[in-house]
């Protein structure tokens, strides 16, 4: 794993940054062969932990050195192509990246996309079929063919079914059946189960088992492993506390019982723990042991009021599946009866639970009964109704559940950084949650894996990261020769990235015809200060202003409201202010739009508004608006909000602080009067006429 890393991260690092991480994290150059094999092979505890380490970091630094090359053009000059976001009114996105994994995540969901998209929906038909029951139930059968394409030949099935007037049993078969219990829980089933049982992310799911974990109330949440070993009657492990794994399978010396035991107080599930610790325990699934951290299960007993909202469901989800895992099977006895309609074969099911096993503990995967009455060889019943039904296939959209399935089938990441990838996709706009956690790609993202097809297939392909991993087996495996390995890694991804840099037009015509111009977008708000004509305000991601006569695009603050500001204009450009607000009792300042993107004087910096600016005499300005020192923060001002009348407020121009004071006030201004005990400006307030404070 480390090789890899370090193959990552000096693929678009400088050549230092890759020194430096192998001379640090291994004990000399020289030593690096021999460190990886001994990971690989021994699992060397703290060795172990600092790659890990080191791989969440080059997670992080890869993808944001791989946005960085991509649009900043880190070998090449991309400015005038596709990473000119800036020039799309409706690009709704502050961040176009790429990253290994997150690309061929998104690469899924647009996959799907696109067969919807492509799909001719084809009709089917089925066939219905109701018979009476002599002790008055009516009994719906299942049709053997299931479904016909053809209509004219399911009619004709038809009318040979209604021909034949009665149904026939021709079998009744009963056997004993079960439904098994389930392996132990590992990251992946968990982040499955959490999207779509409880509704919560896999991003959400993994910061509150992270929580859990941290307060010592599950063990580690990051890990592979399902199975539990053959003795496991024995005390717990330090294991259990062990960062970061991909194990599938408890530890020889955990104590399962124990573990148990600890859930026998519980108002929800003590009288099942107890009865299974009076019965004793049922031996678990064989699974799959990836030589890493122990299956998930809870550490200490808790309650709902104990841990609150999300935490609770997470830690009652895992609680439940820990304790199904030792318990019996659920067995129930099913019931088929098969019917000869004429030529075609019918029939139906049904269940009765024997014993409920480890449903009573999974609830959600609890069987009802469904009886059915008594059946006889060769025993008619009448035909109650018999008609075609019309349906129609139809795809639908992937689910974060089957889309982490997927990632796991293709390789696409670990139990990790699954997470990770899919929030990505979600928080750069990618792609959208739809009802029933399902993810519905945006127009970006869908012209992004597009246009990286349209360049090079294999970059939304996970086949160059599973590539690289198989390299980097045999070099742990003391086949293949680590430089070997690294220079080819390194020769491929630079190929690749001169062939995209050459042919990045292909993926800026697809953003032309899928978004809009500036010109050609927002709504006018605020005159410019060059041309005196109206400025388009674009709310789009990264909200700005637009003048399309002078061709001048202004960056605003984000995460708010911008509206004009009583046409006031900036006494410096003659652009007219606009006024930025995060709501009534959130802070409100105005910036002129040219001083915002230019900073005027040494002393202020770009993204500085009317609340920063150090003019000397504007009446918008920190001189004629700052009251005094922030009461939390080092280097903040209050400053009045001349927009907040009658609630008047100052609000910290650094930080979040908002101050309420002088309620139902007439007027309130700053004076150039200063307070000898606490150095701030002396505010006058007038609460009516000639009544001055």
């Amino acid at each position: 794993m480390f090789q890899y890393d370090v193959v990552k991260s000096y693929i678009l690092c400088e050549d230092i940054f890759q020194y430096d991480v192998v001379n640090s994290y291994i004990l000399g150059e020289d030593m690096f062969q021999y460190d990886v094999v001994k990971s690989y092979n021994l699992c060397e505890d703290m060795f172990q932990y600092d790659v890990v380490k080191s791989y969440i970091l080059c997670e992080d630094m890869f993808q944001y050195d791989v946005v960085k090359s991509y649009s900043l053009g880190k070998y090449g000059d991309l400015d005038s192509t596709l990473i000119s976001i800036g020039k799309y009114g409706d690009l709704d996105s502050t961040l176009i990246s790429y990253g290994p994994c997150q690309t061929p995540t998104l690469g899924l969901c647009v996959d799907r996309h696109d067969k919807i998209q492509s799909f001719k929906p084809e009709a089917y038909w089925v066939i219905n079929l109701q018979i009476a029951h002599p002790g008055g139930r009516s009994i719906y059968l299942d049709w053997d063919r299931v479904r016909i394409f053809d209509k004219e030949v399911a009619q004709m099935f038809l009318n040979m079914i209604k021909s034949a007037d009665s149904a026939r049993v021709t079998k009744v078969v009963q056997e004993e059946k079960f439904k098994g219990r389930p392996q132990a829980l590992n990251t992946i089933e968990m982040l499955r189960s959490a999207s779509s049982g409880l509704g919560i992310s896999p991003q959400h799911t993994m910061q509150v088992a992270e929580r859990l974990y941290t307060q010592g109330y599950i063990s580690y949440p990051r890990t592979e492993t399902t199975q539990y070993p053959e003795n496991f009657d024995l005390v717990v492990s330090y294991y259990i506390s062990y960062p970061r794994t991909e194990t599938t399978q408890y530890p020889e010396n955990f104590d399962l019982v124990g573990t148990l035991r600890q859930q026998q107080s519980s108002h929800d599930w003590g009288t099942i723990v107890r009865e299974l610790l009076s019965t004793g325990i049922q031996k678990p699934r064989k699974g799959t042991d990836a030589g890493d951290h122990p299956p998930i299960t809870p550490m200490r007993s808790a309650t709902e009021s104990e841990l609150g909202s999300d935490n609770w469901r997470l830690y009652d989800f895992i609680t439940r599946y820990f304790i199904a895992t030792i318990m019996p099977d659920c067995k129930y006895l099913q019931t088929k009866v098969f019917f000869e309609i004429g030529p075609e074969k019918f029939s139906c099911t049904g269940h009765v639970i024997v014993d409920p096993g480890f449903t009573s503990v999974m609830t959600w995967k609890a069987m009802d009964d469904e009886t059915l009455p008594e059946f006889k060889k060769d025993q008619t019943f009448s035909l109650e109704e018999a008609k075609l039904a019309e349906r129609q296939t139809s795809p639908d959209y992937l689910t974060e559940s089957e889309l982490i399935t997927l990632m796991e089938k293709h390789g696409i990441g670990t139990d990790v950084s699954i997470s990770v990838h899919i929030n990505n996709i979600c928080e750069r706009n990618y792609v959208y949650v739809i009802a029933g956690r399902k993810l519905k790609p945006t127009p970006l993202g869908i012209v992004l894996v597009h246009g990286y097809q349209k360049i090079d297939q294999e970059l939304v392909l996970s086949t160059m990261r599973s590539a690289v991993e198989k390299q980097l087996n045999l070099i742990a495996h003391g086949k293949a020769d680590f430089q070997d390995v690294l220079h080819h890694a390194l020769n491929i991804f630079r190929l690749k990235f001169k062939y995209f840099v050459e042919n990045i037009n292909g993926m800026d015509e697809l953003f032309e015809v899928t978004f809009s111009s500036l010109a050609a977008s927002g709504k006018p708000l605020s005159r410019c200060g060059k041309c005196r004509r109206f400025m388009k305000f674009i709310q789009a991601k990264p909200s700005r202003l637009h003048c399309s006569n002078c061709d001048d695009t202004f960056t605003l603050p984000q995460n708010g409201n911008i509206k004009l500001y009583k046409e006031l204009k900036c006494p410096l450009d003659d652009y007219e202010l606009v006024l930025w607000t995060t709501g009534v009792k959130g802070k409100c300042y105005p910036l002129c739009p040219y001083c915002y993107n230019n900073p005027p004087f040494k002393d202020m910096k770009k993204g500085f508004g009317c609340n920063e600016c150090t003019h000397p005499t504007c009446q918008h300005g920190l001189s004629q608006t700052g009251v005094s020192e922030c009461v939390e923060c080092e280097n903040g001002i209050l400053v009045l909000d001349q927009t907040s009348a009658p609630k008047w407020r100052m609000a910290c121009n650094m930080c979040n602080v908002v101050i309420n004071f002088f309620d139902n006030a007439h007027k309130v201004s700053v004076s150039e009067d200063i307070c000898e005990d606490c150095g701030s400006h002396i505010v006058n307030v007038d609460f009516s006429k000639g009544k001055t404070h």
